[in-house]
């Protein structure tokens, strides 16, 4: 891949813009609350964009392009599966309980409508989790760096860590939101061309169609088995796994999206803020997915004269990780390959940074405030919240070399969710629908939960991964691992929960009003126009859902 003038200027302007809006924003900052939450004051169609793009980070964007090559359109079942549905559901149906509390972080809702040792509990496990999400963007972006401009792995790992420190410091989660809307549009337009040239190469749909197998180009039709499709799972794998745990306990409980809608102005801005950023998640396969699926089919005999070769590992595997890199380099010219560039260099920069000012927040309100600095003043909250994160960006240095093991990121993102969303989406969903849920059920269950994913990934191994304890038995995908791994732990969480709840005391109804679905005031009547309801676009975005699922049976 050769970089010309144009394309490091292309790049270079992009850093000093962002770093520019974080001295911009820098002078806005008066408070811990304007650092850490942006004091509730984001416009309604800047929300919706930074939900989208606080999850449109390297791992979708490049982790999903990978995913595209290693399991053809099943991959669309992470957004038609594992994105619209839960997204509905949290508009609807969970955003009056975040925003309605006033709860900062989720862990805060934890310790409303629980206890104390539930919120640090889930505090802790988050902080993990966000930490290794951080590390995986920080690794791609580095990785990228590597390979672009032929720099030393571990001094791309310090620059891109540098860069996203920088102003995400300077202007905490309001920097970083309004970075997310710019980085929104750099990922659509600078892949689209992308899409559009490589797909009319390769003669359209109908001859990718006819040069891979059916299970490649197929969404539905060979999931009866595990057996029978690249990713190694089955329809109630997929539908339980994926579809319910892994996407509503991502969608609705990871305070990384959850915090872009609780920033909105109002709750109906709050509630509309994941419904209308699910109308592009909808479309995102035709850029993240689609891109991934021609690649593989560049690599048949039949276009060996296209000259297109994915990279492999020191182990002679394909390079998944690296599909949309090669695919740049392959395609764009001077001038367009620095937007493209651009445009992952975004996606990375906009996943890191949405993980560390999520993790600022709950560090700082939740294990710091809580536990270390009760009733400081917000002046030490603020520097408190700064110094954390460049804690949180030291640690996802550390996480970045952990990542570099796996020949897909997004199968790590997946296993990692599956310790920490799976088991509390049953905390959640029992709180909130089951006002006899106690806080000594919800913590040990939490607990339990986490346990039975260790215990699953112990005793499973695919491709390598797991079997740390025993491999009783082995599982054909990470993928499929990280699924089985997230149903056994909801499924511990939510019978230990119920179980212990049975045996202990419930908190009187008073004191569950507004965190409970039964006890809570529903939101008043929007008597704006059909398109500015939450319910009529939900439905509209269901049928649309099914009718592509349908399409791509």
């Amino acid at each position: 891949m050769k970089l010309h003038f144009t394309d490091y200027l292309i790049i270079a302007l992009y850093f000093l813009f962002v770093i520019g809006v974080g001295f911009i924003i820098k002078k806005r900052i008066k408070s811990s609350n304007d650092f850490l939450n942006s004091s509730r004051s984001i416009p309604l169609w800047i929300s919706s964009l930074a939900f989208i793009s606080a999850n449109l980070g390297a791992q979708e964007v490049l982790g999903m392009v990978a995913s595209g090559a290693k399991y053809g359109i099943m991959t669309v079942h992470f957004y038609w599966v594992g994105a619209i549905f839960a997204m509905v559901f949290l508009g609807v149906f969970m955003m009056p309980f975040y925003y309605g509390s006033k709860a900062r972080s989720v862990p805060e809702y934890l310790l409303l409508r629980f206890d104390e040792k539930t919120r640090a509990l889930n505090a802790i496990t988050f902080a993990v989790m966000t930490v290794f999400s951080s590390g995986i963007s920080l690794y791609a972006l580095a990785k990228l760096l590597e390979v672009i401009l032929h720099w030393n792995f571990d001094i791309s790992i310090a620059i891109a860590a540098g860069i996203v420190m920088i102003y995400t410091f300077l202007g905490g989660l309001t920097s970083a939101v309004y970075n997310e809307v710019l980085q929104f549009f750099l990922i659509v337009l600078g892949l689209s061309p992308l899409v559009i040239i490589a797909l009319y190469d390769v003669g359209g749909w109908s001859a990718i169609k006819s040069s891979l197998t059916p299970e490649m180009t197929h969404a539905w039709k060979y999931m009866y088995t595990a057996k029978e499709n690249p990713m190694g799972v089955n329809f109630m794998s997929l539908i339980f796994g994926l579809g319910f745990v892994m996407s509503f306990g991502y969608f609705c409980t990871d305070f990384l999206v959850v915090q872009r809608a609780m920033i909105a102005k109002n709750i109906n801005a709050a509630q509309r803020t994941p419904i209308i950023a699910a109308i592009p998640k909808m479309l995102m396969p035709l850029i993240v997915v689609l891109p991934g699926i021609i690649a593989i089919t560049l690599m048949k005999s039949s276009f060996a004269s296209k000259g297109f070769q994915l990279p492999t590992t020191s182990t002679g595997e394909i390079d998944y990780t690296m599909t949309l890199p090669t695919m740049l380099s392959h395609y764009y010219k001077t001038g367009i390959l620095g937007v493209g560039i651009t445009a992952l260099l975004a996606s990375f920069m906009s996943g890191m940074a949405g993980n560390v000012t999520a993790f600022n927040s709950v560090f700082t309100y939740d294990i710091y405030q809580s536990y270390f600095g009760k009733n400081k003043s917000d002046t030490h909250y603020l520097q408190v919240g700064k110094l954390v994160t460049v804690l949180g960006v030291i640690f996802s240095i550390a996480t970045a070399y952990i990542a570099k093991s796996f020949n897909n990121i997004n199968d790590f993102l997946q296993l990692v969710f599956s310790f920490v969303n799976g088991p509390l989406f049953a905390t959640f969903l029992l709180g909130m629908f089951w006002k006899r849920t106690t806080s000594d059920g919800a913590f040990w269950g939490l607990l339990a939960g986490t346990i039975f994913a260790a215990l699953t990934h112990g005793c499973s191994i695919a491709e390598g991964k797991g079997g740390w304890i025993y491999p009783l038995y082995e599982i054909k995908s990470g993928m499929g691992q990280a699924f089985i791994v997230a149903s056994i732990s909801w499924i511990g969480n939510f019978v230990t929960t119920i179980i212990v709840s049975l045996f202990t005391k419930p908190k009187e109804e008073i004191l569950l009003k507004g965190l409970v679905y039964s006890l809570t005031d529903k939101p008043p009547i929007n008597k704006e126009k059909w398109y500015k309801k939450t319910i009529p676009l939900s439905i509209i975005l269901i049928i649309v859902t099914i009718l592509l699922n349908i399409i791509f049976f």
